[in-house]
């Protein structure tokens, strides 16, 4: 998307100290989501470094410098998938990429998950883009990569909250499942409504 830079942050930690980004880290706000906030200032860099993920930071053009306006997650993963409330067009087109495991009786789609997605509160940096901006970024980087190793879908989790599920419905996701939260995601919300989205690009 045109008048945005999107840095891999590993490519930021091979060119510079990683004490000074991780203190650069520290300055991003998201008071919407403190799980968002926490990760990028707490785990982003141990993420890259260890590829359990790739984190990219976008940043656009403010009085004459670049500035961080949000950043996004991906990981490849796979989860279990229920197709009975999809439409018969989108599981004809899901079909080339699930798995069904008959040892758990269960549809499998191994697909890249946004596993984060914020925007940066700090000095208003957050009207600088919008989230369907940020998002469509994180979905056009994930159709990039598909294009190397292959697929078609990508999928996202968020709290069961209203707002943001009319949010990524809008933006051409589907719900297809939750799931109960894990580990230390137990002690900060309840279950987890899971969304994808069939790549067209």
């Amino acid at each position: 998307m045109e008048g945005f830079q999107k840095i891999n942050l590993l490519d930021v930690l091979k060119d510079t100290d990683a004490n000074f980004v991780k203190s650069s880290l520290q300055n991003f706000s998201c008071p919407l989501n403190a799980d968002v906030e926490d990760f990028i200032r707490n785990k982003a860099i141990e993420f890259s470094r260890q590829r359990l993920a790739s984190v990219w930071l976008v940043l656009a053009s403010y009085r004459n410098e670049w500035v961080t306006v949000g950043y996004f997650a991906l990981a490849q993963k796979y989860t279990h998938i229920e197709t009975k409330d999809l439409s018969n067009r989108l599981k004809k087109r899901l079909g080339k990429f699930v798995t069904f495991d008959r040892a758990i009786g269960k549809s499998v789609l191994a697909a890249p998950l946004i596993g984060q997605l914020g925007k940066n509160f700090t000095n208003g940096y957050n009207k600088l883009i919008t989230g369907d901006e940020l998002l469509k970024i994180a979905c056009d980087k994930v159709a990039e990569g598909q294009r190397i190793f292959g697929g078609r879908v990508t999928y996202l989790e968020c709290e069961d909250v209203p707002e943001l599920i009319r949010f990524y419905k809008k933006n051409g996701f589907v719900q297809f499942g939750q799931r109960a939260p894990a580990g230390d995601e137990q002690d900060k919300m309840k279950n987890l409504i899971q969304l994808l989205k069939y790549l067209d690009e």
